[in-house]
C-alpha cells in the first residue's frame, strides 16, 4: 500500500485509528481459554468488530514470540486473516527490530517474505545499514523510532549534542537520507504533546505512527493540533483501551463502540483537511 492509497483509506473509513493487537491469555475473558487458539478467535472477534472504524492494525510481536510456536502460528493466522477478509487494511509488525545487515536481512524477510505485512516498527540505533534491508521490499514500509512515548525516552532520545541538537533530531535528519516519506514513517508518542511540532519541522510530510493514548496517557486532541498534516500524516494507535474495554462474553462489541468513539472523533478532524 502506498502513501496515497492509506491516505484515501483514511479518509474514506473517516478514521486514522490504528488498534493494536496485543493480545494477553491473562485479560481476554477466561471463556476463551477453553479454545483451541484461544488469541486467534480473539483477535479475530476484534477484527471483525473494528475493522469498520479502524485504518491498520499493529501485532506487537512480544506478546506471540512469548509463546513460541503456539503464539507464532496465532499471529500468522491473524494477520492472514486481516489480508483475505479485509484487504484494505493497513497491517504493521511492531516488532522493532534493527541489528547489523545480514540478520536484518533475515528479520525482513520474516515480516515482508513470509508474511503479508505492510510496515515494521525498526529501531535506529545501529544506523544506516542496519535499516538498509527492510527498505528493499517495494512497496513495504520502515517505521524508524523517533521519539518515544514511554519515561525512559529522555534517557537518550532528548540528549543533546554541543550544538544543542537533540538525538531524535538527529535521528530524523539523518534518517531522511534512507529512504523517502513514500517509505519510511516514526514512531512518534503520544504523550510527547507540543513536542510533535518540532517533528513536524524537519519531517513535515511523513507519516506517524503515534502510539499513546488512552492508557498511557496521551491526548488526541494535541496530537492532531500539532502532528496533523494536510494529508493527515497520522496513524494513532489505541490498544488496551479497545482490547480490554469488555471482560465477558460482550468484549467485541465493547471494543466495537469504543473504536466507533475513536472513530467519530476523528472523522471531526478529518473534515477540516476538505
Amino acid at each position: 500500500m502506498n502513501k496515497q492509497e492509506l491516505f484515501e483509506q483514511i479518509m474514506l473509513k473517516k478514521s486514522f485509528l490504528c488498534v493494536g493487537l496485543d493480545t494477553d491469555l491473562k485479560k481476554i475473558p477466561a471463556y476463551l481459554l477453553k479454545e483451541e487458539d484461544p488469541v486467534f478467535t480473539f483477535n479475530k472477534a476484534i477484527i471483525d468488530a473494528t475493522a469498520g472504524y479502524c485504518a491498520a492494525y499493529k501485532p506487537n510481536m512480544a506478546f506471540y514470540e512469548c509463546m513460541g510456536v503456539k503464539g507464532w502460528a496465532s499471529l500468522e493466522k491473524t494477520v492472514r486473516y486481516i489480508r483475505e477478509n479485509y484487504p484494505e487494511q493497513f497491517i504493521i509488525s511492531d516488532a522493532k527490530r534493527g541489528d547489523i545487515g545480514n540478520t536484518s536481512e533475515m528479520y525482513a524477510q520474516s515480516f515482508f517474505g513470509d508474511l503479508p505485512f505492510d510496515a515494521v516498527t525498526v529501531a535506529p540505533y545501529m544506523g544506516e545499514d542496519s535499516v538498509k534491508p527492510f527498505l528493499t521490499y517495494p512497496g513495504k514500509w520502515v517505521i524508524l523510532l523517533a521519539l518515544t512515548s514511554n519515561k525512559g525516552s529522555k534517557d537518550f532520545q532528548l540528549t543533546t549534542n554541543d550544538q544543542g541538537e537533540r538525538l531524535f533530531e538527529k535521528v530524523l535528519k539523518k534518517s531522511k537520507k534512507w529512504a523517502s516519506d513514500e517509505q519510511m514513517m516514526y514512531v512518534v508518542g503520544a504523550t510527547q504533546g507540543s513536542m510533535f511540532e518540532d517533528i513536524r519541522r524537519i519531517a513535515p510530510n511523513h507519516f506517524l505512527l503515534v502510539p499513546g493514548i488512552g492508557a498511557q496517557g496521551g491526548s488526541l486532541y494535541e496530537v492532531v493540533k500539532y502532528g496533523m498534516n494536510k494529508q493527515c500524516g497520522l496513524l494513532v494507535n489505541s490498544s488496551r483501551q479497545i482490547l480490554y474495554t469488555g471482560k465477558g462474553k460482550d468484549f467485541a462489541d465493547c471494543a466495537q463502540s469504543e473504536a466507533r468513539k475513536i472513530q467519530e472523533e476523528m472523522a471531526g478532524y478529518l473534515a477540516e483537511l476538505k
